[in-house]
């Protein structure tokens, strides 16, 4: 009897200090995910405290191009208005997120066109630097969102694995979503002037 009381008692002990390790390690690579995350929605931010700067700077020089313009606020405003609580991070919000700085990048994409049509502001040192720092924040936003992805199929495949996922299950760790590409974004977009 004392002898099965001690198998009983060491297979426990095992089971939680396996559980714990699991637990921490979760943990660890949970905020891991949350903090790649904050970095996106940093440099999202980023792009939209400079856009307001790029209008106003683009509305001197192309003062009929007021749709344009206009259609870039829009949806920096919609964009800044969609977040993403990384604790609750579902594939749908994610998606929804990130439709709406597709938005802004497609309205970016239209406002610095302009550019080809008024020589002068081509040449404005204002815009050419806040051109500079928007595309120099497209490719953080990139890197960004490669890092984060790195991260979520580390911690997705950490919690997945034998005995970790008996542990992840029973702690509440779930999977998390990925950036993916938009429909459509296979295709080169065609510019036309």
């Amino acid at each position: 009897m004392k002898k099965s009381l001690i198998i009983i008692l060491a297979i426990v002990v095992i089971l939680a200090l396996l559980g714990g390790g699991s637990y921490n390690s979760m943990v660890d690579k949970q905020e891991e995910v949350t903090k790649a995350w904050s970095n996106v929605e940093n440099q999202y931010q980023r792009r939209s405290d400079l856009i307001p700067n790029l209008v106003n700077t683009v509305k001197g020089y192309a003062k009929h191009e007021k749709s344009t313009l206009e259609g870039v606020i829009a949806a920096r405003a919609k964009a800044t208005q969609i977040t993403v609580d990384p604790t609750k991070m579902t594939p749908e919000k994610l998606q929804a997120y990130q439709k709406a700085q597709g938005d802004v990048t497609t309205a970016l994409g239209k406002l610095l066109a302009i550019s080809e049509s008024y020589p002068d502001l081509k040449a404005n040192q204002n815009f050419l630097e806040l051109q500079a720092q928007l595309e120099g924040t497209e490719n953080r936003i990139s890197v960004e969102r490669g890092r984060f992805n790195e991260l979520a199929k580390e911690y997705n495949a950490f919690i997945r694995k034998f005995p970790k996922n008996i542990f992840a299950g029973m702690f509440g760790f779930e999977k998390r979503p990925y950036f993916e590409a938009e429909e459509g974004t296979e295709k080169a977009p065609k510019v036309e002037f």
